[in-house]
């Protein structure tokens, strides 16, 4: 492979490793596919494992000496690496593997650029770590968030370790909710992308510490940068002694959000 990329900065970078993954995805669309099971209903296909091994060769030429986390294939590079990307190459397995087209691939260098492509819309949304664009057909436009959808896409997948807690199925039960908002399962972190664009009002998912996910990483990169309001479903800041996600597109329907979850009745 050529260092085509050596001369980028860090979000194009991001951008070229995301890209070239999303090429792999939608060739790869609609064929018979391996799986590999990891255990408790979750699998990869043979499209995840090719999308990683084509990121990887990416970031290894314009960044060599920095590390890697792949969801696949785990940590590559030097264990004392300053610099840690984190790519998740198919976003949306279970339902790529069904056949459809919601997915994402997201590559993120943590506490810095990040990137998430939409295989099939010919988007990359992407930050610097301080401005978020979309680029499509090789013209880049700002990412501008907005309620104005009232579209709130809820994560379902387990585990849950917030219950009882909190749960996300009982957000979505509650009166006033539906009064505010109207619900989406997308079962894909584009919804994060989506939300700092301005398509979706906001994001909610269960877990633990997500600011080192390779799921949720360029995502919340995304939201940052794009100035939604991002915290844990308890408000607390993302990191380590945070809990879940709440990445919402103004301070109004953040407050709103989070007075739901944090009744519980």
């Amino acid at each position: 492979m050529t260092n085509s990329s050596a001369g980028l900065d860090d979000a194009e970078v991001a951008a070229a490793a995301a890209l070239a993954g999303a090429d792999v995805v939608r060739a790869m669309y609609g064929g018979r596919l391996t799986r590999i099971d990891k255990g408790g209903g979750d699998f990869a296909t043979a499209a995840d494992v090719e999308a990683e091994r084509t990121i990887l060769g990416v970031l290894r030429s314009a960044r060599p000496d920095d590390a890697v986390v792949g969801e696949e294939g785990g940590r590559r590079g030097a264990p004392d690496a300053v610099r840690q990307w984190l790519v998740d190459p198919l976003c949306g397995t279970l339902n790529y593997a069904a056949g459809g087209m919601l997915v994402a691939v997201n590559v993120a260098l943590r506490g810095g650029a990040a990137a998430v492509a939409d295989p099939f819309a010919g988007e990359v949304f992407v930050t610097d770590g301080e401005r978020a664009w979309v680029r499509q057909d090789g013209s880049d436009a700002p990412l501008v968030p907005t309620s104005a959808t009232r579209l709130v896409d809820v994560n379902l997948d387990p585990p849950f370790p917030g219950a009882p807690g909190f749960r996300a199925v009982d957000l979505l039960a509650r009166p006033d909710f539906g009064e505010h908002f109207r619900p989406r399962v997308v079962s894909t972190t584009l919804a994060l992308a989506w939300v700092a664009a301005g398509r979706r009002a906001a994001y909610v998912t269960d877990g633990g510490d997500l600011s080192g996910s390779v799921h949720f990483a360029a995502g919340i990169a995304l939201c940052e940068a794009a100035g939604c309001v991002v915290t844990g479903i308890d408000g607390a800041p993302i990191g380590r002694s945070g809990r879940g996600l709440v990445a919402a597109a103004d301070d109004g329907t953040h407050r709103l959000l989070m007075s739901m979850i944090g009744s519980g009745d």
